[in-house]
């Protein structure tokens, strides 16, 4: 009989190796009927630490609000910035308006007719 401890130690070096090198699990789901594709779902996983992520280019935990402390605050920035754009747009719009010309009162057309008097 093994130890227990052995068979964890295994367990470990497996999930130790697999997290360095990752491991990549891939897809698709296709549902069709009478050969009329209806739904296709792909289903990409990929398993590996998070330097290993980095070093392939992928970090988009680092973008994530939800899951980054400093794409929070730069959420929020954004969101500030984009108040201030849409009051100044506000602004210059109403001051716009306010700096146009007034157009000419509009005349009635004047006749190409010449009057005649008859005596």
């Amino acid at each position: 009989m093994e130890p227990s401890y052995r068979r964890s130690s295994g367990l470990v070096d497996v999930l130790d190796r697999v997290l360095d090198k990752g491991l990549v699990v891939a897809g698709d789901i296709r549902v069709s009927l009478a050969e009329v594709e209806l739904l296709t779902i792909r289903i990409r996983l990929l398993v590996c630490s998070i330097d290993k992520a980095e070093q392939i280019g992928l970090d988009w935990w680092r973008q994530d609000p939800h899951l980054s402390v400093g794409a929070r605050r730069l959420a929020l920035e954004n969101e500030a910035l984009r108040e201030q754009i849409r009051l100044l747009e506000t602004r210059v719009a109403s001051l716009t308006v306010q700096n146009e010309p007034e157009a000419p009162p509009s005349r009635p057309a004047r006749s190409s007719r010449k009057k005649t008097t008859r005596g």
